[in-house]
């Protein structure tokens, strides 16, 4: 267990406590205390991936737990909010909706035998919506300028999320098209050496079949002149 992993491991360990800590609304500061450990669980998902880059840690564990990690904490304090009346459930969905899309279209691309690459939407996708949900906790007690701000983040991810959504889909459809192309001309290049094989092998015959006769025909003449 490597660095990174453990700090993605740890992520996913942090999310019950951010869960309890948001719907607990009777615990003393707690929007200071949920939006401290949200914050602290977003940190660990820029540290493992730039330590296990650093460190040369990329590892299969890593690449399967960090994008569910992500997924889960995200999905686990937008949820909570709604529960507190804080987020609107539909922007919730829209959100929620988009990661298990580009999930989806990632598995795919990897049984495909490409891979999408994390888009510059996505990624501001991710700052942004940390941003929000960290606003949105804390403005649930402070109001202001804290919560109008963290709406608005919250409207900016909706749409990012859409953005990127489409960015991913686009990019899913060219490099299918272009996998599906590259089969098919495999399957073309397999089919005419079969082809040529099979042609190869019917002139080899013949010309078997021609070299016997003309030995025969030759014993024959041979046998004739012995005579």
């Amino acid at each position: 267990m490597n660095l990174p992993n453990a700090l993605t491991l740890g992520r996913i360990f942090l999310i019950p406590f951010v869960v309890v800590v948001l719907l607990t609304t009777r615990i003393a500061n707690w929007a200071t205390w949920g939006a401290g450990l949200f914050l602290a669980a977003a940190v660990t998902d820029m540290l493992d991936g730039y330590l296990a880059r650093r460190r040369g840690q990329v590892t299969t564990l890593g690449r399967l737990l960090d994008p569910i990690a992500d997924k889960l904490l995200i999905s686990s304090a937008l949820i909570s909010l709604v529960q507190l009346g804080i987020a609107p459930a539909w922007m919730v969905t829209i959100i929620i909706g988009r990661e298990f899309a580009v999930s989806g279209l990632r598995s795919i691309a990897a049984h495909e035998g490409f891979s999408i690459d994390v888009s510059t939407l996505g990624k501001g996708k991710m700052v942004a919506q940390v941003a929000a949900v960290t606003g949105l906790i804390l403005g649930r007690v402070h109001g202001g300028w804290i919560l109008f701000t963290a709406r608005m983040l919250l409207w900016a991810v909706v749409v990012f999320a859409l953005l990127s959504l489409a960015q991913y889909f686009r990019e899913f459809w060219s490099k299918l098209d272009d996998s599906i192309k590259y089969r098919e001309r495999r399957r073309l290049r397999i089919l005419e050496r079969r082809r040529q094989i099979i042609a190869e092998r019917r002139e080899l015959r013949r010309l078997r079949k021609l070299e016997r006769q003309r030995q025969r025909e030759q014993t024959s003449l041979s046998q004739g002149d012995s005579h």
